[in-house]
């Protein structure tokens, strides 16, 4: 019998979410693409109760591996099931999200075309009806045209995108000091950058991004955002070893102004008040890390970024 020896290694972290669990699964059970291509790694990042349950009936159709760790981040679980995979390229994405049944195809023609370059897709909102979710969306959209769309790729979500197993490795992974589900990916990327590896971008390799949103969640996610958002600066900061740089302001005029050319003008104005809330949360969250990091004397998860 031949050794099982896929192209692909989809790692999917997730913590306390069965049912999106169970609907990202069984969209990869109808990926157009050869099943014994690929492996799929799920790590329950301390979820309560295990969510084994969800991935048992889906052990025939897929080949799945279950990984269960205390509750350490997304940061660390991806890096978890990344330790594990047997393929040549590793595949990023999101429990709460769907991928297209062409995805892998995508994938692989944009990694066989640049093998060193990390590859990303193209995230599609699957709740158009919610102005919290549409309004998060248009927030990536923004972020994709702004850094991906006149020069060369500086920036993609971790929820859809891919890379040699081996540059993975290499540059170490994920940064885990990054305690929450926001900015390591951003922080994977420039560290990415930095080591003079592409990135490309692959819209066609697309996944649908079931992000269910009240003003409550909105506010709690781009809070968080801020936070991984100072974690990031600083990182890179002394990376660079430079002072801390932040976006200039047209680059917040021309997101506060993008739904215009995107939506009807009355939801237009929504979406625009919405990201503008999700700036003050930003902020919010910005500060609110910098003041606990000064602060901190002890080393704690949120102070170690």
């Amino acid at each position: 019998m031949d050794s099982f020896s896929p192209l692909f290694s989809i790692v999917i972290p997730t913590y306390n979410r069965p049912e999106r669990l169970a609907s990202c699964l069984h969209s990869l059970t109808q990926l157009s693409y050869p099943c014994d291509r690929f492996e799929v790694i799920v790590v329950d990042d301390g979820s309560s109760p295990s969510i084994a349950p969800v991935t048992e009936p889906f052990e025939l159709a897929l080949n799945l591996t279950l990984l269960r760790q205390e509750n350490s981040g997304p940061a660390c679980a991806r890096n978890a099931g990344a330790a594990q995979a047997q393929a040549q390229y590793l595949v990023f994405t999101d429990d709460d999200c769907q991928p297209y049944p062409d995805w892998l195809t995508a994938l692989e023609t944009a990694l066989r075309r640049q093998q060193t370059a990390l590859v990303g897709g193209y995230t599609v909102n699957a709740l158009p009806e919610n102005p919290f979710s549409t309004a998060s969306q248009l927030l990536i959209d923004y972020l994709y045209d702004y850094y991906n769309s006149h020069h060369q790729p500086s920036f993609f979500a971790s929820n859809n995108f891919a890379m040699a197993s081996e540059q993975f490795q290499q540059l170490g992974g994920f940064d885990t000091s990054f305690p929450l589900a926001a900015g390591e990916d951003r922080e994977f990327c420039d560290r990415w950058l930095q080591q003079g590896l592409p990135l490309a971008y692959a819209p066609e390799a697309k996944v649908r991004h079931t992000h269910h949103l009240s003003l409550r969640r909105f506010w709690r996610q781009h809070f968080n955002y801020g936070r991984g958002a100072y974690c990031f600066h600083q990182v890179r900061a002394r990376r660079a070893d430079e002072p801390v740089k932040v976006e200039p302001l047209k680059f917040y005029w021309q997101l506060l102004t993008y739904p215009l050319s995107r939506q009807p003008q009355i939801r237009a104005m929504t979406l625009s008040g919405l990201l503008f809330l999700s700036q003050v949360a930003n902020v919010a969250g910005f500060f609110w890390e910098r003041s606990q990091q000064k602060s901190s004397v002890t080393s704690t998860p949120a102070a170690s970024c």
